[in-house]
């Protein structure tokens, strides 16, 4: 299910040479999608993924929550207050006495330990509680329309619309507002480079929680994890939780919680 690492980088930077015009709402989304899909079928992207692409609508409730994300203002006791720090930790105390051996597993095999993945996988979707409502192509594709960060998720939306060639997702499946999938919420281009098939049925599935917390694990090892350092401000691990979000309250409330669960 993983592209070459040549290709699935070329489609992550296309946004920068993409000459589809971007727009602030949605009178111009249909004329860019007509850009688009031939700038995809450029890069690649077949008949599924282009008709998939059709098939999107203008996603005013992301556009919404792109532009009101308050919370990562919050001091840092706010922040994890708001966030729900202390079910978290006690909820994810509970998962590691449980399945300690497979957490066990993911850190032998990534040098991750438990703490740091259990932490972001009940900050981001309450250990899969919730993984989202919105559509993941029209959530992706219209912030890549979008002018605030059109370079940034123009990638991300080719990528999905591999994905969906490839029959990872479907033109109807449900993520989070930005177009993340999973536990612990991908982005599309992400799951072509750090996607594992953790259980082995031969499909990356971030909604199957083996595969989504190893590719969890596989993303901050690929992004410098060093197995065996700190992962709280200021020690080596920390810079690689930053590359995880990148609100401070977010990265900080990661390392705190984290050590908390591991006690």
């Amino acid at each position: 299910m993983r592209l070459p690492i040549l290709l699935t980088a070329c489609l992550l930077q296309a946004g920068a040479a993409l000459a589809a015009a971007c727009g602030n709402d949605a009178s111009g989304f249909n004329s860019w999608k007509a850009q688009f899909a031939q700038e995809a079928s450029g890069a690649g992207i077949g008949q599924r993924g282009l008709q998939a692409l059709a098939g999107t609508q203008y996603a005013t409730r992301t556009i919404v929550a792109d532009r009101n994300q308050k919370s990562f203002n919050y001091s840092l006791e706010r922040f994890m207050q708001v966030r729900g720090s202390d079910t978290i930790v006690s909820q994810g105390q509970q998962r590691l006495a449980r399945d300690r051996a497979f957490y066990n597993s993911l850190e032998q095999a990534y040098g991750v330990p438990a703490g740091v993945i259990i932490a972001i996988h009940g900050m981001e979707t309450g250990f899969g509680r919730f993984m989202g409502d919105a559509n993941v192509l029209s959530a992706i594709t219209t912030l890549a329309y979008d002018c605030r960060r059109s370079d940034f998720f123009t990638g991300h939306a080719l990528a999905a619309l591999r994905l969906v060639d490839n029959g990872a997702i479907s033109p109807g499946s449900i993520g989070a507002m930005h177009g993340e999938l999973g536990h612990t919420q991908f982005l599309p281009g992400n799951v072509l480079r750090y996607g594992v098939d953790a259980n082995r049925d031969g499909r990356v599935d971030l909604t199957n929680q083996t595969d989504a917390l190893a590719s969890t694990a596989n993303f901050l090892r690929q992004k410098g994890w060093q197995p065996g350092q700190g992962y709280q401000e200021g020690q080596p691990n920390f810079r690689v939780i930053q590359e995880w979000n990148a609100a401070t309250v977010y990265q900080k409330s990661i390392a705190i919680m984290a050590a908390r669960i591991e006690g």
